[in-house]
Formats: structure tokens, sequence, C-alpha cells
């Protein structure tokens, strides 16, 4: 009897610390809605129907990228507003996406365009100085943004800031602080070059990572060149998954139209249509390895714009080719889209006017 007892408690023990920091009891079909113009058209009626959509097609999730600017000193910038009153393009979107049954995480980017850095994961500093200043500008921001946004489901505390990676102190610190005003899940969007460097993995609830694999780098890669390469890399997931006792979350999934999308996911290059079927092989075989592998909870696709226009430059999720696939993948159904061309000229004009009256203010 006392044996069985002692069975018993290490049983209940080890599912205990198996199962604590779930991200989530389902999986994680999401949907990230970027935005034409600084995050505002969140806040507008469009949302709905724009989250709608995503949801038709079978998302359990959506996330907002939130920006504050950057700067080589150090300086984390952010819009001023009422403390008393968060902003509406923050808020508005955790609101609506639960009112239609999905769950939201807020993933803040910091804009670095124009600061002379060429892309986040560049950020860093050279003096002792600009550290303290950017440590001091940026827990502002976040801590902002989790008090904000409190209501959400999850927060990324951090998007590709590899290069900040050695400051585990004030990493660690600033998790702390957050989950004193944040209740949902926590983790870090890591670049996938550098998810293995991150020291603080065992602070959050989930690995993050910002999943631009390079799965094969054959010119033309053929369908098993894709799925061996996704083989060997989920091998490396779940082992590093398992030494951490944390479940993966692809923070970033995307796949452009380009003859490198599996050699060279993150390039932003738009290829002609002879790319297609490459980009439709490497999305297929993504969502197929993901939903195979149980230490992976699943992803967040890079990306959707709002209603009247889902679709970008690059990484375009809402057309009549990548729609079916993803909801192939996860059992729901391909949305009916009109693309409004006048009214998406006048939102366009409407937003030249409000950025004119901003800056005579």
């Amino acid at each position: 009897m006392h044996l069985l007892k002692k069975y018993i408690f290490f049983t209940f023990y080890f599912l205990l610390l198996t199962s604590a920091h779930a991200f989530d009891k389902t999986d994680v079909r999401g949907i990230i809605i970027s935005t034409h113009g600084g995050g505002q058209d969140w806040a507008y009626d469009d949302i709905v129907p724009t989250m709608r959509n995503i949801k038709q097609l079978g998302a359990n999730w959506v996330a907002i990228h939130p920006y504050a600017g950057i700067s080589k000193d150090g300086t984390v910038s952010m819009r001023r507003f009422n403390a008393q009153e968060a902003p509406l393009h923050w808020t508005r979107p955790i609101k609506e996406a639960h009112a239609l049954g999905l769950k939201i995480s807020i993933t803040p980017h910091l804009a670095y365009w124009r600061s002379g850095f060429q892309w986040a994961g560049e950020i860093k500093f050279q003096t002792d100085e600009e550290w303290k200043h950017f440590w001091s500008t940026y827990r502002h921001w976040i801590l902002t943004l989790a008090t904000a946004c409190k209501d959400a489901d999850a927060l990324v505390i951090g998007t590709e800031l590899d290069k900040t990676l050695h400051h585990e102190k004030e990493w660690r610190a600033l998790i702390a602080d957050v989950r004193k005003i944040f209740k949902g899940k926590l983790t870090y969007g890591s670049n996938w070059t550098d998810y293995q460097r991150v020291p603080f993995w065992d602070a959050l609830d989930v690995i993050g990572i910002q999943a631009y694999f390079p799965i094969s780098k054959k010119d033309n890669p053929t369908e098993q060149d894709i799925r061996t390469g996704w083989q060997k890399q989920m091998q490396e997931l779940r082992a590093f998954s398992l030494q951490h006792n944390r479940n993966i979350v692809f923070t970033e999934l995307g796949y452009n139209q380009s003859y490198s999308a599996a050699a060279e996911p993150w390039d932003y290059r738009v290829d002609d249509e002879g790319a297609r079927p490459l980009q439709e092989m490497c999305w297929r075989i993504a969502f197929e390895t993901v939903a195979s592998e149980p230490r992976v909870l699943g992803s967040l696709l890079w990306k959707w714009f709002p209603h009247p226009h889902p679709i970008g430059r690059n990484f375009q999720l809402a057309t009549q080719n990548i729609m079916p696939i993803i909801a192939s993948a996860w059992n729901g159904s391909v949305p009916t889209i009109h693309f409004d061309q006048e009214a998406y000229e006048r939102w366009r004009q409407e937003r030249r006017n409000r950025r004119r009256r901003s800056n005579n203010e």
C-alpha cells in the first residue's frame, strides 16, 4: 500500500510538471493581422469581418503586432495617449476576437526602418548608457502594453531581439514584472537561428520561434526534399522541447511566392507565377508536419490585412490559391472575399487626410 501511494504521488507530480506550462490544451491555428498604417486600422469596424473570415478558415487564434519606434541611442518610443484610456487599436481587437470565440496574442514589434538598423535581429547598442536607456524605455513600452492588453490571451515579450539575449537579468526582471500585470500566457519570439541561445525559456510558458527554417537549399526541391528537411528540423525541435519541458509555438510561419521559398523563406522578394507551386507545396507540408508533432502546438501565420484589402505586397494569405490550403489543414472553409477597389481607395485617402491633420497638430 505504501509503494502504491508513492507511485500515485510521483505519477501525479510528473503529470503536473509536464503539463503546468502548456500554452493551451488545444492546437494553435492562428493568423497574424498586420496593418496598412501603424495599426490604426485594427480599431475600425472592418476588424470584425476580417476576423470572421479568418475564423471561417478554421483559425482559433489571431494576433496583432503593435509598433514602437527604435533609435540608435536606445530610445524605444511610442505615441502618447491618455493613461486612463488605452488606444482603441490595441483593445478593440481583443474585444472582437473574444466575441467571435477566438483567442488573441499581442506580439509587439520594433519598427526598425529608418532607424539605422536593418532588421530587429540587428538591434544592439555600443555603450552601457545606450543599453541602460534601451532597457528603461523598452520596459516602459512592454509594461504599458501588458497593462492595456491585460485581457488578451497571450503576450510575446519580444520579437527577434536576439542580440539582446545576453542581458538575461533584464529579461527575467521584465518577465517577472509583466506577470504581475498580465495573466495570460507569455513567450518570446526568437528567430529560427537563435532559439537555442535564449537563456530564460524556463520563465516563460512556451518556446516561441519565428519559424523561417531553410528546409531545403536545393534549387528545385522536390516534395520529398521538403519533407526530409522538416523531419530533420522536427527531430531537433522535439529534443529541445523535451530538454526544456516546454512546448513550442511558431510565433511566425510564412512563405512567399518565391523560387527560394524553401531555402530562404524569410525573403520578402516576390517572384512570378512560376514560383507558386513551390510556395503551395511548402505550405501544405508545413501544415502536415506541424499537425503530426505533439510538441509543436501550432503556428501564427504571417500575414493577413484588415478589410477591405486583406492582401499585402508579400507573404500573401488571403488569395484563392493559399486560402484553400489553410482551410484544408484547419478543417475550415474558404471565405468569400469581395475586394472593393473604390472602398480601398477611399480608405487610403482617409488615412492620408488623418496623417496630414496629425502632422498639423
